[in-house]
C-alpha cells in the first residue's frame, strides 16, 4: 500500500521486498564477516541482503511489527552509502486489530511513505515541504505522543 501511495501521491516509484527473517539475514552476514576474517586472501564475500541491495537505488525502508532493532539487526550489511529508516512497534504491550496497532505504532502505510519521502528529502531528491504536505495530506498529528513511551 505505501508503494501505492508513493506512486500515486509523489510519483515515486518504490519496490517491496519481504524479509522472512531478519534474525536469518543477520546470521547469513556474521557468517560472511566470519569467514572473510578467515580468509584475508580471498575475494571478500558479501552478505545475501548486501548483494540483493546492491542491485536497487534510493532509500531503504524497513517496517516490522517488532521492535525496531529487529528489523535494524541487518544495518551493518545494508551498502555503504544507502540510508536505512526502520519502524518498529516499540513500546508498551498493546491488545487491538493489527492495522490499529500498526497506527499507532506508526508503523501503517503512512508511516512508510513519511519514512521515504524524509530519507529523500535528507538525500535532496524532495523539497523538505513534500513532508510537511504529506502529514497533512495523511492527517498525521505531528504532537502525538511519542508510543514508544505512551
Amino acid at each position: 500500500a505505501a508503494a501505492h501511495m508513493l506512486e500515486s501521491d509523489w510519483g515515486i516509484a518504490a519496490d517491496v521486498w519481504s524479509v522472512t527473517s531478519f534474525t536469518e539475514l543477520r546470521r547469513d552476514g556474521m557468517d560472511v564477516e566470519r569467514h572473510n576474517l578467515l580468509h584475508p586472501t580471498a575475494k571478500p564475500a558479501k552478505a545475501y541482503v548486501t548483494e540483493v541491495l546492491e542491485g536497487s537505488a534510493g532509500p531503504i525502508v524497513a517496517a516490522t511489527d517488532y521492535m525496531k532493532l529487529f528489523a535494524d539487526q541487518i544495518r551493518p550489511f545494508v551498502p555503504q552509502g544507502r540510508s536505512l529508516k526502520v519502524l518498529g512497534t516499540d513500546g508498551f504491550g498493546r491488545s487491538d486489530f493489527r492495522a490499529k496497532l500498526r497506527e499507532h505504532f506508526e508503523v501503517d502505510r503512512r508511516f512508510v511513505v513519511l519514512a521515504a519521502l524524509r530519507s529523500l528529502a535528507d538525500q535532496g531528491e524532495v523539497p523538505v515541504e513534500k513532508l510537511a504536505e504529506a502529514i497533512k495530506k495523511y492527517d498525521i498529528d505531528s504532537d502525538k505522543v511519542n508510543p514508544a513511551y505512551a
